[in-house]
């Protein structure tokens, strides 16, 4: 890999920063319809904390639609939940207006003679199932998978094979889980064009070689801390490099993300040089892999 790719890309991101650059956009589509979780069977959307716990559950399981209902429902439509599933509690609220009681239980009335009431909130429980949780539904119920635009980037599919990562096309996020050392993107349908999901997919793949079995980096334990920062930097300058070295052409979408962890690392001036200097140890490390794919080919 020609040594002025890095500084040329290094160079990119350090004048982007400099100039403020427009907020991130990912560049995958989200499920049609799916802006909040929604009943699968009445189509009304779930409110309040139920909307916070359904979206917590799909994506942690990585479901690529956000339509619930219940075991009854299931039934109802001609389907049924999956043995060994897991719902989702979400709770309903019911208001019930009553007539207000003195201590000995007579009714309170008010100047004009009328009885006194009240609304008393009841918070009851229920649980509910993904349609992905579930078999034999009505088809329209299901999510579809489309089929992506664009071809495969040969070159980028053979070095994300030599890695020997584990990838899973799911959900609406696109993360790797250090902890189940795997790596989470959206169906490749999500994707408007190819350099989006290479730039993206090789993000994660950057992540990926900081594992403890291979580059051993730090990786920081929450949003905002100084190593997670700082890992977020490396992998976007990995991303960069790795499009670089495979020739995929395209946006370098994620100029935006660097500049939210600009403000964390602002009193470290030379952090991204470092960073640089990781995001080419482990572009390197995922081109060797795939060297001796690309030989046999």
């Amino acid at each position: 890999m020609p040594k002025d790719i890095y500084q040329a890309v290094t160079d990119r991101i350090i004048e982007a920063l400099e100039r403020g650059c427009p907020p991130w956009v990912r560049p995958w589509t989200p499920t049609p319809g799916d802006d909040r979780p929604r009943n699968a069977v009445s189509g009304r959307p779930y409110h309040g904390v139920n909307q916070l716990l359904l979206w917590a559950t799909a994506q942690e399981a990585g479901f690529r639609t956000d339509r619930w209902l219940t075991y009854r429902q299931t039934r109802e439509v001609g389907g049924y939940v999956r043995q060994g599933e897991k719902g989702t509690l979400v709770v309903f609220w019911k208001f019930v207006e009553r007539e207000e009681r003195d201590r000995d239980r007579n009714v309170v009335h008010d100047e004009d003679g009328n009885p006194r009431t009240r609304v008393i909130p009841f918070a009851r429980g229920y649980t509910v199932f993904n349609v992905e949780q579930c078999e034999d539904l009505p088809e329209s119920m299901l999510p579809v998978e489309e089929d992506p635009d664009w071809e495969p980037f040969v070159a980028a599919e053979r070095l994300v094979q030599a890695s020997g990562a584990r990838i899973e096309h799911r959900g609406n996020r696109a993360f790797y889980r250090r902890s189940g050392d795997f790596i989470r993107m959206p169906p490749r349908g999500a994707f408007a064009d190819q350099g989006g999901y290479y730039a993206t997919l090789l993000h994660e793949l950057t992540h990926w070689t900081g594992h403890e079995s291979r580059l051993n980096r730090k990786c920081g334990r929450a949003f905002g801390d100084a190593d997670y920062a700082f890992e977020e930097l490396v992998a976007e300058l990995g991303a960069a490099f790795l499009c670089a070295h495979l020739g995929i052409q395209g946006e370098l979408r994620h100029e935006g993300y660097i500049s939210s962890w600009l403000e964390v690392l602002k009193q470290d001036k030379r952090a991204i040089f470092r960073a640089a200097s990781r995001a080419r140890e482990a572009s390197e490390y995922l081109a060797e892999r795939a060297q001796p794919v690309e030989a046999v080919a």
